[in-house]
């Protein structure tokens, strides 16, 4: 394995595809050859909101807004977003994005993790309002 990668974000194939158009999503631990770093962009038109969420087993992340601006919900807890904050989540934490109304752009950023994968799907409510 060389000593480093360089990999263009959206050059990679859009994982989400036709699952949720509204949404595109690039994964780079692969491509980047990365053992302990999981890399992914995401893309969220103008007002979408995640009706699921997701939580980890092991890996810990952060995202950090690099255009747009939206709302996380975490375990319950609705913070706002804006360009370049960074949100650190502890795996437990089950968290859903909803973009403003330029939409949102993150990168995420994923500590080490079970060769598997270890994320799991959780529902959400958003307080009303």
């Amino acid at each position: 394995m060389p000593s480093y990668t360089v990999v263009n974000l959206l050059d990679l194939s859009d994982s989400v595809g036709d699952r949720a158009p509204q949404i595109e999503g690039r994964f780079a631990r692969s491509a980047l050859e990365s053992r302990d770093l999981g890399v992914s962009h995401w893309r969220y038109e103008p007002g979408f909101r995640n009706e699921t969420g997701h939580k980890h087993g092991e890996q810990e992340e952060a995202y950090v807004v690099v255009a747009g601006s939206g709302r996380i919900l975490l375990d319950g807890e609705v913070v706002e977003l804006r360009q370049w904050d960074v949100v650190r989540l502890a795996p437990e934490v089950v968290r859903a994005f909803e973009a403003g109304g330029e939409g949102l752009e993150l990168i995420a950023v994923g500590g080490p993790r079970p060769e598997e994968g270890d994320g799991e799907m959780a529902g959400v409510e958003w307080p009303a309002g």
